[in-house]
């Protein structure tokens, strides 16, 4: 992403590549990097204080008692998944959910990719989405985004090109869904940019 691994997370860093640009995939990886880092260190804490608070301590046999039955956890209206302090209970991604997850993967991608790519890096970007059309977990979905890869060939010759090819897939789904077609003259500002104030 736009920092070294070594280089501490800041404001800054978070929200603007080494080019001083705002830059969302860039906020996106830094900003969970920092949360999960936050989490991580709140929750060894956590597990620290509460291994020395004497009131914590159990006999073995009301440990051994609770441990047969697991117990679910109740964190505002979510339910955790049993013997975890972090996972909530949450049903495997329905087509909706992973038709908005990948669309979002697929434009970041296309934001981020070169401006001017090298013969290398074209030959990947299309031959990645060809393979992505043959794994994705839903067969009609994988189906009819083959037949438009093969109908319509990704224009990887540059980002621009990309991102405009992108957002007409994205806006032949949609159509196709009944949904209202996005202005693709704005994919620099919805997937790269951000918009103005």
């Amino acid at each position: 992403m736009s920092n070294s691994q070594d280089e501490p997370i800041t404001l800054s860093n978070i929200f603007f590549n080494k080019d001083g640009k705002f830059c969302l995939p860039c906020t996106a990886y830094r900003g969970f990097e920092y949360i999960t880092t936050e989490m991580t260190n709140r929750y060894q804490l956590y597990k620290d204080t509460k291994l020395e608070t004497p009131t914590t301590v159990k006999t073995a046999s009301i440990v051994k008692q609770e441990s047969a039955v697991p117990k679910t956890i109740t964190v505002g209206n979510n339910e955790m998944i049993p013997g975890s302090r972090t996972y909530v209970k949450e049903d495997p991604p329905d087509v909706q959910k992973l038709g908005a997850s990948s669309w979002t993967f697929l434009h970041a991608m296309a934001a981020k990719y070169p401006t001017e790519p090298s013969q290398t890096e074209k030959e990947d970007m299309t031959e990645f989405l060809k393979l992505f059309s043959h794994v994705y977990p839903c067969n009609w979905c994988a189906m009819d985004f083959e037949k438009y890869i093969t109908k319509y060939s990704p224009r990887v010759e540059s980002k621009e090109e990309l991102s405009r090819w992108m957002c007409e897939a994205h806006n032949h789904v949609n159509v196709k869904l009944g949904k209202p077609k996005f202005n693709c003259d704005f994919w620099q500002q919805r997937w790269k940019d951000g918009w103005d104030e």
